[in-house]
């Protein structure tokens, strides 16, 4: 289905379980029911608190962070500079953008959609590093 042809109906209760995963009125006994996806209050709850860039500068490792430009899902504006900010110092983090890529590292041209996702595609040969981090 896509995003335009999703009920309107459907919408409001996703609108409903985002805005109580937001609020003050989220507690560990919050019936999974009322929850996007029927995920647990638990796991929304900790999610609040959870910041990867955070834990990925505290590991103390290189890293590989790799960003498909057409990606509508985790973009390059607002996405990827949270990542190099974080990553800014030691130790080294190699961030490569692949313009062409979506979400997935399927190429394309143009705007990404979800339509993408449901033809059988490859990764981009581009974007398959060619060396292991040391």
């Amino acid at each position: 289905m896509l995003p335009d042809q999703v009920p309107p109906a459907i919408i409001e209760t996703f609108q409903r379980q985002a805005a109580l995963v937001d609020s003050a009125e989220l507690t560990p006994s919050t019936p999974a029911a009322d929850l996007p996806f029927g995920l647990s209050a638990p796991y929304w709850l900790e999610l609040r608190d959870y910041d990867p860039v955070a834990i990925a500068a505290g590991l103390g490792k290189p890293m590989l962070i790799l960003q498909g430009g057409g990606d509508y899902q985790v973009t390059v504006a607002d996405d990827l500079v949270r990542w190099r900010t974080g990553l800014a110092g030691p130790p080294e983090a190699d961030m490569r953008v692949y313009e062409a890529d979506n979400h997935l590292f399927f190429p394309g041209a143009g705007p990404s959609t979800p339509a993408e996702y449901g033809t059988p595609q490859h990764v981009d040969p581009a974007s398959s590093p060619t060396s292991p981090i040391g």
